[in-house]
Order: structure tokens, then sequence, then C-alpha cells
């Protein structure tokens, strides 16, 4: 396994921003990414309170069905403690989704044990998971690569409306003869048999997306430690009671901070990542139908496509009593996470970051500050099918991102034209056409059935030339096939529909060809946190 850094060019205007311009920083963000920041942020962690031993024990509760090891329990008694934590987070994913999912969690592992080694002091990591989100349309489809193509496959099951990923239960047997179908997509070796046993246990020892994600996620994690927590968890519902509360009290103040915030941001030409609204709650009810959003109207918290309206007194006893039927969404997220974990970094991907940049003077307003924030590392992996295919065109992985491999695709492609072939075709249709316009003369006068079956005659011998070309072309494409494949290759394994590879395919694609110790494996490599692009050849 070999790691190399790759300076890939910054196309995000958030990103740009936030990693060259010191007033966007300062203005959106409280900290810089820097080593002073880490030790202030220390000293701002350990001015407030957080239910610290209540906490401990819910991480605890809920890791408990997929198995602690011996470090995670470490970094729970840790937690109890003193420690501070590295938190990112995902969507549950089939079979964890794409890649870029595992690829946060190293960033969170790999900075954490980085700050625990810089600070002296006990820095846990955290993956929260965001059981909650309701749009499973994100989350119920698998990729593979089929002849330079990213095919996407759907697990079609029937699921009740805005159910949540953590009440989503699946059909164990569909799901089962899914992952089967999925595998199959990725040929055999001689780790296939032990990876797909691996998968389905977790498909039948499990419900749930967000359970058949978490059990993947920590069988891959156990010997680091990492942590995990759903944010639909029922005890961790019950211990936000008390921060729903404030949410909901604040809840006009900090949606106006949100929308001011967002309008500075469109200004600047970096768009609405939140779409905010004055009139907005920034929180979801759990409601028969499903988990849905609730706005502020005349005085209540209403969802008028559901007809629900509570006043404020009813949704304090909520917060209050029932907790569990109250959730946040993309803006009070980060504000909840920050006020239950004692968050000394968060890693989150473009996306994120961006929406995190219009929260903080809804932060400030709860008495915080925001956490560091880290972008997560992005990883591309070399197989070594694909290394070699490279090495035999003198491509580099850059080349392949950067279209060069697509030009020269069409390049050869267009060099195996016969001309010559193509100019004898042409010029026999063309004599074939001046010979019918002759023969259309001669028999103008014999009427219009002549003239019909003349024109049709026409057309079926320039389809039987269109046929012959087809022929041609298929013979040339035949001919040349090795060559065009290993040029799809490369664009569909590396780059595949023009984005990087770790938005869409799952590690199991990886794994099948290196072996199961793959993730591990990346854990344990030099990484140098600055801001290049990995590539890890297998």
């Amino acid at each position: 396994m070999e790691l190399e850094g790759l300076a890939l060019q910054e196309t995000n205007k958030v990103m740009q921003a936030y990693q060259h311009d010191k007033e966007f920083l300062h203005t959106f963000f409280d900290y810089e990414n820097e080593d002073r920041a880490y030790i202030d942020r220390l000293e701002e962690l350990a001015s407030r309170g957080f239910e610290r031993q209540q906490l401990a024990g819910i991480v605890r509760a809920f890791m408990e069905r997929f198995g602690i090891s011996e470090q995670a329990d470490q970094h729970i008694e840790e937690l109890a403690d003193d420690a501070v934590a590295v938190v990112g987070g995902q969507q549950a994913g089939i079979m964890t989704g794409p890649l870029y999912s595992v690829h946060k969690a190293i960033t969170v592992i790999l900075l954490a044990k980085k700050k625990r080694a810089e600070l002296g002091v006990p820095v846990v990591p955290v993956f929260w998971v965001a059981g909650e989100d309701h749009d499973l349309n994100e989350i119920n489809h698998v990729y593979t690569e089929l002849d330079g193509r990213a095919v996407k496959h759907q697990f079609r099951d029937k699921f009740v409306l805005k159910w949540m990923a953590s009440d989503a239960s699946y059909d164990k047997k569909q799901m089962e003869a899914f992952v089967k179908s999925i595998f199959g997509k990725y040929g055999e070796t001689i780790y296939t048999k032990g990876l797909l046993e691996e998968v389905l246990n977790a498909v039948h020892q499990e419900q749930t997306f967000t359970q058949f994600f978490v059990r993947l996620m920590n069988g891959f994690f156990q010997k680091e430690g990492l942590l995990f927590i759903d944010s639909a968890f029922k005890p961790l519902r019950e211990l936000e009671s008390a921060y729903f509360i404030r949410l909901i009290e604040e809840s006009e103040i900090v949606a106006e901070m949100i929308y001011n915030k967002e309008a500075h941001f469109t200004e600047l030409g970096l768009g609405t990542p939140i779409q905010a609204e004055l009139d907005a709650a920034n929180l979801f009810y759990i409601h028969e139908t499903g988990r849905v959003l609730l706005k502020r109207k005349d005085g209540l918290f209403v969802n008028d496509s559901t007809g629900i309206h509570f006043t404020k007194e009813e949704m304090l006893r909520i917060a209050k009593e029932e907790p569990w039927l109250l959730s946040n969404n993309v803006a009070t997220r980060p504000l909840m996470q920050d006020l239950v974990f004692p968050v000394l970094a968060f890693v989150g991907g473009p996306g994120e970051i961006a929406y995190w940049a219009l929260l903080k003077d809804a932060f400030h307003h709860l008495q915080m500050k925001m956490p560091i924030i880290v972008r997560r590392m992005s990883i591309t992996l070399v197989t070594p099918q694909v290394k070699h295919a490279l090495e035999g065109k003198a491509f580099t992985v850059e080349d392949v991102m950067l279209g060069q491999v697509s030009i020269a695709k069409e390049q050869f492609t267009e060099g195996l034209k016969n001309d010559q072939f193509e100019a004898v075709v042409q010029e026999t249709e063309a004599l074939l056409t001046e010979q019918y316009r002759k023969i259309e003369e001669v028999t103008d006068r014999q009427g219009p059935m002549l003239q019909e079956i003349l024109t049709k005659n026409l057309q079926f011998h320039t389809k039987q030339l269109n046929y012959l070309k087809g022929k041609a072309e298929e013979a040339t494409v035949l001919k040349h096939a090795t060559a065009l494949r290993t040029y799809s290759l490369l664009e569909g394994e590396l780059f595949p529909e023009g984005i990087l590879q770790e938005r869409l395919y799952t590690p199991y694609a990886y794994m099948n060809a290196y072996g199961p110790s793959l993730i591990q494996d990346i854990c344990e490599l030099p990484f140098e946190m600055d801001g290049t692009h990995k590539i890890i050849y297998l």
C-alpha cells in the first residue's frame, strides 16, 4: 500500500474562502484550524458544563448491541471523566454508503489521536449517525462500476413517507438478495465469500438502516475505538430535553440570526446552503405520518400539510416530557451536538462546512463558540488493475481527474475511423441517390404508385448501407476492445460520472480486491493533514 498527496484545484467557492480568506474565516467561524486554536478551544470547553456521566452511559447503551472493544470502552470512560471529542457524522447508507463516510471516520480518528498526543489530554473520536434523517432515497442505493459507467442499484422496499432511517425497518430477505446481487457485480476473489458472509450477518442481526450501517462501521474501527451515537436514539433525546427547551425558547432569535447570516453569505456569492426562513422553527416533530418540519405562525408552531399546530407552552411540555418526539434540522443539529458533547473539533465535508458557516451568531446567542472546523480527508483508492492501466497508458490519477483520459479516448476513437471505407460508402450512397433521381425522371408519367415504390426502394438501400457502416464500426471497436476498455476502466474507477470515486462507491468494492483489513491498514498510513487529496495504491 502506497500513499501520495495530490493538490487538486479547489472549485468550491466556500472552501476556497475558508482556506485562503482570513476575513471570511473570522466573519463566519470562531477559530482557525491551527495549533493555538486547540488550546483556546480547550479553555472554552473547560468553562462549560456537560452531563458527562449520563452521556457516556448513553453512548455505551447505544453501542452495546454492536460490540464495544477495549479501546472504545476506554474512550467511553474518558468521556465520562474529562475527555474532549473530535466529532464527525453522516447518514446511514447501505453497505456503509459511499466511501466518504469511511474517510470521514478515518479523519475523526486520526485527528483525535494527533490532538491527544499534542495537547496531552484525552481526545476521543465520535461518529454522530444522522439516524433522524428521513430522505431514504438518499441512502437506499449502491453504485457499482460497469464498463466505465457508474451503475445505480436501488433497494426497492416500501417505506412510510418521511420515516427516519432509525425507524425504517428493511425486509431481510430482500436486503439479503440485494447485497448478494451487489457482490455479484464485484467479481469473485479469495476475499468475496468472507466479506459477503460478514455483511449478510449484519443484515440478519439488525432491523433498520441505521443499525445495519453502525454494525458494519463499528466492525471496521474496533481497534481504533471509534464511538458511535445515533441522533435518533431515545435516551439521547431524553438527555437533550433541556436543550430542546432552550431551542424552543430562543427559536425566533436563532432563526433571525441564521437568516441574516445566510443573507450576508449570499451577498458574497456563496449561495444559500440552508435556504433559511425567518419563520423557521428549525425543529421537526415526529408525527404518525413521519418526521415533519415545524414553522412559527401566529404565535404557534405549525406544519400546514398535516394540520399540526402547537402553542409554545405545548412545545415546551413536549420537550420536557416527550423529547423523543422532537428532532433537529440542519441548522439546529450542530447546536445540539455542541450542547451535548464537549466538541474540540468538528470534521465535515464542503457541504457541511457551508451550512456551519451560517451558525456563528446562533452559537454565540446560546453562550457557546463554534468548535474548530476541519475538512475531512478526501481519498481515492487505486487497485492494482487500475495502477497497471495507468502505467500502460502513461497516465496519472490527476490526468484522469483533469479529463485527459477522456480526451485521449476520443482521439483514439477518432483515429480508428477508416476514412477510405467511409468515403466509398458515402460515394455509393450519393451515386444511388443520383441514379434513383434519374429513374424518377423517366417514370414520372407512370403515376404516384411507382414513385412511392422508388422512394421505399432507395430508403431500403440507404438503410442497408447504414447497417454496413454500423457493422464496420462494431468490428473496429471489437478489434480494439482491450484499449477502449482500459480508457473506460480508468474513468469509471477513478472519476466516475465526472466526480470523485469516494462519492459513489462503497468500501466493499475495494475490500473485495484488497482484503478485509483495508480500512485498518489505511488508518495506519502516515497521513499528513495538509489539505491535499490522498491517493492510495492498494
